[in-house]
């Protein structure tokens, strides 16, 4: 027995044999930890902008974020295709170091919204081309091991990152800790620089870098996604997931604040706990079963949302930090599995599209379920969470009516 906890706790550091990779793994790491000191500044620095006005800001800085993600990232695919993939990783990175390193000198509200628009429309065009490379370059037999340490980390990053952030802030001040992200996208970006442009260029056929018809290639790409039955579930589950999701982001500050009556401390701890169990699901996921989970973990992921949030409004703190934890649970294990479905059930020579087109879709549902996480809590701040359950579960079960295939593929 512990032979076997072992084997899985060790199995997803076995895709770091890759030195391709651990070099890209390392990079992303690294720039993780520095975008969480880039978002604790930026919160800092709207407070010293506007007091009164600074969760507006933020709000709409957030929004930008979200509509950048979804307007560029399908072009991210396509372009993913035709360019050299190492160029655009490190073009679109040392951009992204450019205007983050632009962020201390700002003196108005309407500069942070300029820099945080393009920040992300860049970062729309390095994240789908970063997803495209993983199944090229990593073996199939680790590539789920790659994702879920890769998504574990993303966990724990956000997480730990904007803790140790804010001690650091505290130390070098608000606009000073932005110079610390730059840093750490120059360390990512000569790993990056370190790698053999053969290597990322691995699935790339002569056939996608010839194409002259980019919105052609852009439908494709939503067609082979919403065409495909397996990732057209997977799809619709990770909207049912956005809808449990947005409902804990947007709304737990003012249940522990309002309906418990605690202060800010008891704020980072819930959150703390929500991410921890949203890494544990990725990091274990990636060593179970390769041929029995995607629908298991899918549909239990969309249930174990939703039965989590229905109970919150009735519970006291130390029970919601345990309905937390499975709430962690059950997003990742909703959500991960998408992007282990595409490499396995999409042609190499297709997956930069879809790719592009997935992480715009997905990032849409969050879009479209802020605002219904924003009116449940004002309309109903007693029983917010119990409706959010609900709606959870309804959508959960017409996905699985209408959408769930039979998950009869062969994996690569």
């Amino acid at each position: 027995m512990n032979s076997k906890i072992y084997q899985i706790f060790i199995e997803p550091f076995k895709a770091l044999q890759n030195k391709t990779f651990a070099k890209l793994y390392l990079a992303q790491t690294i720039s993780l930890l520095g975008d969480a000191f880039s978002w604790v500044g930026l919160a800092l620095l709207a407070y010293q902008i506007d007091k009164e006005n600074s969760p507006v800001i933020l709000a709409t800085a957030l929004t930008l974020r979200v509509t950048a993600f979804i307007v560029f990232s399908p072009f991210a695919g396509i372009l993913a295709d035709k360019v050299e993939r190492k160029k655009i990783l490190y073009v679109t990175h040392f951009i992204r170091m450019g205007i983050i390193c632009c962020l201390p000198f700002i003196t108005s509200e309407w500069q942070i919204y300029v820099l945080v628009f393009f920040l992300n429309v860049f970062n729309a065009f390095f994240t789908p081309t970063y997803r495209a490379i993983i199944p090229q370059v990593v073996e199939g037999k680790y590539y789920r091991e790659a994702i879920g340490l890769s998504t574990a980390t993303f966990q724990l990053l956000g997480v730990l990152g904007p803790a140790l952030a804010g001690i650091i802030a505290v130390w070098l001040g608000a606009r000073e800790i932005f110079f610390l992200d730059g840093i750490s996208f120059v360390l990512a970006g000569i790993l990056i620089l370190s790698i053999p442009s053969k290597e990322l260029q691995k699935g790339v056929t002569d056939e996608a870098k010839q194409s002259q018809s980019t919105w052609s290639d852009v439908i494709k790409g939503i067609r082979l996604l919403f065409g495909n039955n397996t990732l057209r579930f997977a799809l619709a589950i990770e909207f049912v997931s956005a809808i449990a999701g947005a409902m804990i982001l947007v709304n737990t500050i003012s249940h522990i604040k309002n309906s418990l009556l605690l202060d800010d401390k008891y704020y980072g701890w819930a959150m703390a706990i929500f991410g921890i169990g949203a890494a544990i699901a990725a990091f274990l996921l990636g060593s179970l079963d390769r041929s029995k989970t995607r629908s298991t973990s899918l549909i239990s992921g969309a249930f174990l949302l939703g039965i989590s949030i229905c109970m919150v409004n009735y519970v006291g703190y130390p029970v919601l930090l345990v309905l937390w934890l499975f709430a962690g649970l059950g997003q990742s294990l909703a959500e991960m599995p998408s992007e282990t479905l595409i490499a396995e059930t999409i042609a190499s020579e297709n997956q930069g599209k879809v790719y592009g087109s997935h992480f715009a879709f997905s990032h849409l549902w969050w879009a479209i379920a802020y605002p219904i996480a924003g009116y449940l809590g004002s309309q109903f701040p007693k029983s917010e969470f119990l409706y959010g359950g609900i709606l959870t579960i309804i959508l959960g079960i017409i996905a699985i009516i209408i959408f769930k295939p039979s998950f009869n593929f062969q994996n690569k």
